[in-house]
């Protein structure tokens, strides 16, 4: 999970792990690229806004690197251009801040099946 407020990533990481995830935080673009080429998780939650690298340019990496896990992104913007490009650029999902952590878990859920089902 790489997002750019520290007070969200934590409150995220507590709520996923109380659903029996497994969460990687990074801060900013390089650690969240870092991350994922050691760990190589299921699904990455990535903000559009982060320090240094931005979110955008974190999921074309991740994408050109052949990163097939799902990629959710997240921001406070609700410019519809941000979506498209995210959705263009190789994200599976887009979600618009404050949402709640009922609905983040539905979407994990809904992908992690989908690449369940894509596994040879």
């Amino acid at each position: 999970m790489a997002l750019d407020d520290e007070s969200l990533r934590n409150t995220l990481e507590m709520g996923l792990e109380g659903e029996g995830y497994r969460v990687l935080n990074a801060a900013n673009g390089r650690d969240g690229i870092r991350l994922v080429a050691e760990a190589t998780p299921d699904l990455v939650l990535l903000d559009v806004t982060l320090p240094g690298v931005n979110g955008f340019d974190v999921c074309r990496e991740l994408r050109g690197r052949g990163f097939a896990a799902p990629i959710i992104m997240v921001t406070g913007r609700v410019d519809e251009v941000d979506r498209v490009v995210g959705l263009e650029i190789g994200a599976d999902d887009y979600l618009t801040k404050p949402f709640g952590r009922r609905e983040l878990v539905a979407r994990i859920r809904v992908h992690l099946r989908r690449m369940a089902h894509t596994v040879p």
